[in-house]
C-alpha cells in the first residue's frame, strides 16, 4: 500500500504561481501520479497527470499555464500553476496509481489519495 503526502497550497496571491508537490512512500511500481480539485458542492475534477513514460495531460482551464513534472524513481510529482485566479481556489488531492506487479497496461491498477491540500488565491 502506498502512502500519499502533499505538500504546497496555502494562499496565493492571483497572478502568482501555485506549486504543489506530492510524494508516496511503499515500495511500489507507479503508473502514473496526479492532482484533481474539488469546489465547494462540486465532484472533484482532474487537473493535471502524468503517466510513466512522461505522458502528460491537462484541465483545459490550466493549459498553457501548469507544468506537471516527476522525479525519475515516480516517488515524488510536483505541478507548477502560474498565473492563478481566483477560480484556482479549491481543495487540491494527489492521487497515485500503481500496480503490484510491473505491467501498468496489464496487471490490475491499484490507488490512493492524498488527504488534500487547500488553494486560496486572493485577489
Amino acid at each position: 500500500q502506498a502512502q500519499v503526502m502533499e505538500s504546497g497550497g496555502g494562499s496565493v496571491q492571483s497572478g502568482g504561481s501555485l506549486k504543489l508537490s506530492c510524494r508516496h512512500s511503499g515500495n511500489i511500481f507507479t503508473c502514473a501520479m496526479g492532482w484533481y480539485r474539488q469546489f465547494p458542492g462540486k465532484a472533484r475534477q482532474e487537473v493535471s497527470t502524468i503517466h510513466r513514460g512522461g505522458f502528460t495531460t491537462y484541465e483545459n482551464s490550466v493549459k498553457g499555464r501548469a507544468t506537471i513534472s516527476q522525479d525519475n524513481s515516480m516517488n515524488t510529482m510536483t505541478l507548477q500553476i502560474d498565473r492563478v485566479t481566483t477560480e484556482d481556489t479549491a481543495t487540491y488531492f494527489c492521487l497515485v496509481q500503481y500496480v503490484r506487479g510491473r505491467d501498468c497496461a496489464g496487471d490490475p491498477r491499484l490507488s490512493e489519495w492524498g488527504q488534500g491540500t487547500q488553494v486560496t488565491v486572493s485577489s
